[in-house]
């Protein structure tokens, strides 16, 4: 049995963390086309006229829950500015179980939120998109820093393997899922790193032979990507 925690009212003070931190909870367990402000309102606690002072619609709500996530590191890509982590384990890291007793198992929050707001116009969408490119950009620093040659190429292999990890830990219910793409990270790390840090066609050029079981990595997480879809519709 699942125990609801109440906010504790504090009239005119910490209103919009209250808001945000209710947001986060009820957007993580139902979604966030499902989620109504009301319900906001109520677990908050706040009134609408205080939650419509701080947010003035529901876009610019989801906006600003995001931007808390990344801001405060609750994401996947959380784990890629920590400088008391060696690169490498950096990157690892994001194919990592979420902390224990997370519950529901969620995807990416950014992935998730551009499934819900699909116009690339709309300013959730973009957000989430801007978040996905810096993602890249730091595993491209991290794979570079550990003299990869062409980091890049690698980079995105890398994140396409922690998206889709992700998403399919969430369609599966399975917050260890990752386990799968790390060793397939861990492979395309050695096998680019192996000869002086060239890339190509997806691993390293001295352990080509070794990649038949990467080469599915592409396949597989297409697969979670079209799972994702299917079961939003």
């Amino acid at each position: 049995m699942t125990t609801m925690t109440t906010v504790s009212r504090r009239p005119g003070r910490g209103g919009r963390e209250r808001i945000l931190a209710a947001a986060a909870g009820l957007f993580a367990a139902q979604g966030i086309n499902a989620t109504g402000m009301e319900q906001i309102a109520e677990r908050a606690p706040v009134s609408k006229r205080t939650l419509y002072a701080h947010f003035r619609s529901k876009d610019e709500l989801v906006l600003a829950h995001l931007k808390d996530l990344s801001s405060t590191g609750r994401t996947l890509e959380g784990v890629l500015a920590r400088e008391d982590i060696p690169a490498k384990e950096r990157i690892l890291a994001l194919f990592d179980p979420p902390p224990t007793g997370t519950d529901p198992v969620r995807g990416c929050p950014f992935i998730d939120a551009a499934a819900e707001f699909p116009d690339p116009q709309n300013a959730v969408h973009s957000y989430a998109r801007e978040q996905k490119l810096l993602m890249v950009r730091l595993v491209t620093d991290l794979v570079a820093e550990l003299g990869c040659r062409e980091p890049a190429v690698l980079a995105e292999q890398l994140v396409t393997l922690a998206d889709g990890a992700a998403s399919r830990a969430m369609v599966l219910g399975e917050s260890n899922y990752g386990r799968h793409a790390r060793t397939a990270a861990e492979t395309l790390l050695e096998n680019a790193l192996s000869d002086g840090g060239a890339v190509v066609a997806g691993v390293g050029v001295a352990a080509a032979d070794r990649s038949a079981g990467v080469e599915s990595a592409a396949a597989w997480v297409g697969s979670a990507q079209a799972e994702v879809s299917r079961v939003r519709d």
